[in-house]
């Protein structure tokens, strides 16, 4: 009688499987969130930058910026508040304004001051 010999994997090779797995989860997990991170404080910062255009758009109008978040947001001056973006105008007159944006997931705020400002952690 001829023996067929047994198929399968052992109880030490899946352990080693499992092993390995857990070892690139452990890598990926930490960088996965630091990516989370920058995305968000991306979006942060991309909105910092297109309200100070609404910002310069709104002062050709009406020779002043305002401290009106409503007044920038929509269609007349092109601005939108990305996904869960913070985003508030903290002064403005008639010679310059500062705004400041943050994402909640994110680890750091932002403020931008104009006119011709650029944008800074706060």
């Amino acid at each position: 009688m001829e023996e067929h010999p047994q198929k399968g994997f052992t109880l030490i090779e899946l352990m080693i499987v499992i092993a390995i797995i857990g070892i690139l989860a452990a890598i990926a997990i930490p960088n996965f969130s630091a990516y989370k991170n920058r995305a968000f404080n991306a979006a942060a910062m991309d909105d910092l930058k297109n309200a100070a255009i609404a910002q310069e758009a709104y002062f050709v109008d009406e020779s002043t910026y305002t401290n009106s978040t409503a007044t920038l947001i929509g269609t007349t001056y092109g601005f939108y508040v990305s996904d869960n973006i913070v985003f508030t105008i903290v002064s403005a007159n008639n010679m310059s304004y500062s705004m400041k944006a943050w994402h909640p997931g994110g680890d750091a705020s932002f403020v931008i001051r104009g006119p011709g400002g650029s944008v800074s952690k706060y």
